[in-house]
């Protein structure tokens, strides 16, 4: 069983940058892929970044994720935020054979958490 807390949200203008983070408790962190994904109201939740360093063509050359396996953390470096980045961020666990085969698929991943809203507005 993981747990995961994001924080790191909050409202920007566009052009800044923002860190999110997540920290997982529970055992055996560095076996589960990561990711980050992001929801709008009314959308389906979207793939953003996993720790394999795969991400959506809409934040590649932006946005930048990494992972501490000993401070069971995964962070989401923002920079250039547009008006569209505008979401609630979800952080995404699971160790599943299909995880890391389907790693764009939000029903790929076993764990979340309970989100972080970032706005982008001027």
């Amino acid at each position: 069983q993981v747990q995961l807390v994001e924080s790191g949200g909050g409202l920007v203008q566009p052009g800044g940058s923002l860190t999110l983070s997540c920290t997982a408790s529970g055992r055996a962190f560095s076996t589960y892929l990561m990711a980050w994904f992001r929801q709008v109201p009314g959308k389906e939740r979207e793939f953003v970044a996993s720790s394999t360093k795969s991400y959506a063509n809409s934040v590649k050359g932006r946005f930048t994720i990494s992972r501490d396996n000993a401070q069971k953390s995964v962070y989401l470096q923002m920079n250039n935020l547009i008006p569209e980045d505008t979401a609630v961020y979800f952080c995404a666990a699971g160790n599943r054979p299909d995880t890391y085969s389907y790693k764009y698929q939000a029903n790929s991943y076993d764990y979340w958490g309970q989100g972080t809203q970032v706005t982008v507005s001027s």
